[in-house]
Parts: structure tokens; sequence; C-alpha cells
């Protein structure tokens, strides 16, 4: 049987995406904290991945490291660093990514920035590299977020947690630190709130 072929648009260089899909990574989507029980297979995990990993960091020095919450004993060890009001939703949701970032991301450079031998030694300053981590991980949560409502899923980003607790728990003696969370699975139809306002174009940019 012959594949369909793809839309004409779709191979034309710098097009945008449809309408539909805007609304899927950012009209229509909500914060959500009520989950079906249905699963996030492995697969759609490491899809999510597969997209993010694509998005631009500094000199690609990707810091993001992610560790997916799924079985009940991994839940239980990330409840007690929990804040009171996001307890409920994480221990419902399908799954918990635990969106850190590593201190220790320069060991990865001469690897993902063939492009300048000497583009390690831009990166001697741990004070720094602090900074650089933290950025460009958040960075890279934003790809996760949108990623994982291009595959369908709905997302619950979040803080409300012991970054120390989570830290000791799940990244004891390493360089990685927790940064956020997410609970990410398919959301119930009350399983978010009405949307908030947003601000508008001239209160929060200028063209100069």
């Amino acid at each position: 049987m012959s594949q369909p072929k793809p839309e004409a648009w779709l191979s034309e260089p710098h097009h945008a995406i449809s309408d539909a899909a805007l609304d899927t990574l950012f009209r229509e989507a909500h914060t959500t904290r009520k989950w079906l029980e249905k699963p996030v297979s492995s697969a759609v995990m490491m899809a999510i991945y597969d997209l993010m990993r694509w998005g631009p960091t500094a000199s690609n020095i990707t810091p993001a490291r992610i560790v997916f919450v799924v079985s009940k004993d991994a839940k239980e060890r990330l409840a007690p660093h929990l804040s009171k009001g996001n307890l409920r939703q994480t221990m419902e949701a399908p799954a918990t990514a635990i969106l850190a970032y590593d201190l220790d991301f320069p060991r990865h450079v001469p690897r993902l920035y063939r492009d300048n031998p000497d583009a390690q030694s831009w990166f001697a300053d741990p004070e720094a590299n602090k900074v650089q981590a933290l950025r460009n991980a958040s960075l890279q949560a934003g790809y996760f977020i949108i990623a994982a409502r291009a595959l369908g899923l709905d997302c619950g980003p979040m803080g409300g947690f012991s970054h120390d607790g989570v830290d000791g728990e799940f990244f004891a003696g390493t360089a990685i630190k927790s940064n956020l969370l997410c609970n990410i699975g398919y959301g119930a139809d009350d399983g978010f709130r009405p949307r908030n306002d947003r601000l508008g174009f001239d209160e929060a940019c200028k063209i100069l």
C-alpha cells in the first residue's frame, strides 16, 4: 500500500505549523492537576527527550538531565520532598519528570561543540557554570513541555518541593541539581483550572 503524500506546504522552507498545532502547544494547553489512569510508555518518554534535545543551548552544552519517576517505589521516594499542595497530583500522575541540570556539563563540550577545540576552556569558572547550567537547563525544560504536548501529553510543571531532599534522594554523589518537576500524562476533563489572563503585547514588549 502506498504511503500518503505529505501536504505540499510541509516541504517548503520556513513554513509555519498549522493553527491546530499552535492550539495544542500553546493556546489550548493548560497546567494539568488531575489525570486519567493511563500510563505513559517508556517509548513516549524517550520520544520526548529525542525532540527536546534538538533545541538550542549556549554552545550546545545541553546541561539538562531527567529522571522519570514512574514506579510506586520511586514515587514513594519522591513523596516526602513534595509540598502539601503538590502531593496528590504528583502521586496520581502517570509519570513525574525531575528536570535537573549537570554542573559538570563541561566534560561533554569537546564532543558536543566540535567546531572549536578550545570551547571547553570557556567553562573554567565554576561560579559562571552554575548560571550557564541553570539558564540553559531551564530553556530545555521549556522544550520538554512543548515536546510532551506535541506528542499528545498534558503537563503539570511545578516548584513546591525540597531541592535538597530531591537532590539527596536522586542525585547523591553527583554534580546534578534539581530545577523543577513536571508531571506528565493524559489529563482528566476537569483536570485544569480556568485560564488566567496574560499580559498583552504592548504591556510586555517593545519594538525599537
